[in-house]
């Protein structure tokens, strides 16, 4: 890599950390700057023009010192609101009230200064009252100290320093808790899609799979006296094969939408294929494709369940749909452990998407034997902005 690519790459990077920390940087270093306002009191201290000048030297060094101290914790919501330096702000009132009333001249111009350092610490809701008092004394101490023409010109200073610096800081801090805001909204909503997808293929996979499985028995018990059935079981073996594949490109790439129609035929299929006899009602007006979907992952993952561990004669899947509700409802007369179901990531899956829809999802033993799995869902999207967030709120 020569050195130009080098300096390029280099480039680039302080680009991204600036595009990063847009705003003023948090430290103090931003207001570092301000304290060349006193270097007229200074120049007075070098050229001998201030009396006691070793008093005035110690007073403008402790005041540097402390507004550095207060500025580089008013970057900090803790450290500014700490009684240390709310006492060190006061300490610089004092001080700059002894070199104001002292000196004046030059020294007058530490009152923006510490509307500066007030602005900074003191963010909230009685700022603007403090600020006005804190001007109205460095006016009223300027036009004592050199007459009544100076004193407009330090309180409009003092008040503007104070304000405007609040303002700024309290909107870069707020930019930057928004920024925090929206990079956990992003952490978020890539856990919710890992969560969609893991969902979605233990959906796809489990029913696939079971469906060729038995199918492949079938075709065992079928091959050696009817070939033909044998042959048309192979061939819906490849069939689902083939759908399955689909379906998988589909989930991955999150534009999947299941049609309850389409799991009612494969429901009917796989129940034949594992000697239970699907019994299949609908009734009601069309459903809209949210509704649809989501019902069909619910007999997706039932039927899976009674082919899986049920050991039923006997199936029924019913869908009413009414004015307001829609349910559908999966029983099966079998012996086996369905419950089983229950317990795994399928049906736990189902009950948060419908709930997120405004849906429940209840699952157990039926009161006659066998298994129930009862699904209800609102008549259309459970909010306005349901339907335009459709594929998201299926696949969560």
């Amino acid at each position: 890599m020569t050195w130009w690519a080098r300096a390029r790459r280099r480039a680039g990077a302080r680009r991204a950390r600036a595009v990063g920390h847009a705003g003023p940087p948090p430290t103090g270093f931003a207001l570092l700057p301000w304290l060349l306002m006193g270097l007229g009191s200074f120049s007075n201290l070098l050229q001998g023009k201030t009396e006691s000048p070793w008093i005035g030297g110690l007073g403008l060094f402790t005041f540097n010192s402390l507004y550095i101290y207060v500025t580089f914790r008013a970057f900090d919501r803790v450290k500014r609101e700490s009684l240390s330096t709310r006492l060190a702000l006061l300490t610089m009132g004092l001080l700059t009230t002894g070199l104001a009333v002292g000196y004046g001249g030059n020294w007058l111009l530490f009152f923006p200064l510490l509307g500066l350092a007030t602005g900074a610490t003191l963010r909230g809701r009685y700022l603007g009252r403090i600020g006005l008092l804190l001007a109205a004394y460095g006016a009223v101490l300027a036009g004592l100290r050199e007459g009544w023409r100076e004193a407009p010109n330090i309180g409009y200073a003092t008040f503007l320093s104070c304000m405007v610096t609040a303002a700024i800081l309290s909107l870069s801090e707020a930019v930057r808790e928004l920024r925090a805001a929206r990079e956990e909204l992003a952490r978020r909503a890539v856990e919710k899609e890992r969560l969609r997808f893991s969902r979605d293929l233990h959906d796809l996979l489990g029913h696939t799979l079971s469906v060729i499985v038995v199918k492949s028995e079938a075709a065992r018990r079928l091959a050696g006296r009817d070939l033909d059935a044998a042959l048309a079981q192979i061939g819906d073996i490849e069939s689902v094969g083939r759908q399955a594949l689909t379906e998988i490109r589909e989930a991955v790439t999150g534009y999947r939408e299941g049609s309850l129609s389409t799991e009612l035929t494969r429901a009917r299929s796989a129940l034949a294929a594992a000697s239970v006899e699907p019994v299949v009602r609908q009734t009601g007006a069309p459903l809209v494709p949210q509704t649809e979907a989501l019902l069909g992952w619910v007999v997706r993952e039932a039927v899976t369940n009674v082919v899986r561990h049920s050991r039923a004669t006997r199936c029924e899947i019913t869908v009413e749909s009414a004015e307001e509700r829609i349910r559908l409802t999966v029983t099966d007369d079998g012996t086996g452990p369905a419950v089983a179901g229950t317990d795994g990531n399928g049906l736990t899956g189902l009950t948060e998407r419908l709930a997120a829809a405004g849906g429940s999802l209840t699952a157990g033993p039926a009161p006659a034997g066998g298994f129930t799995v009862t699904a209800e869902l609102p008549v259309g999207p459970a909010d306005p902005c349901a339907e335009d967030a459709a594929p998201l709120a299926l696949e969560s």
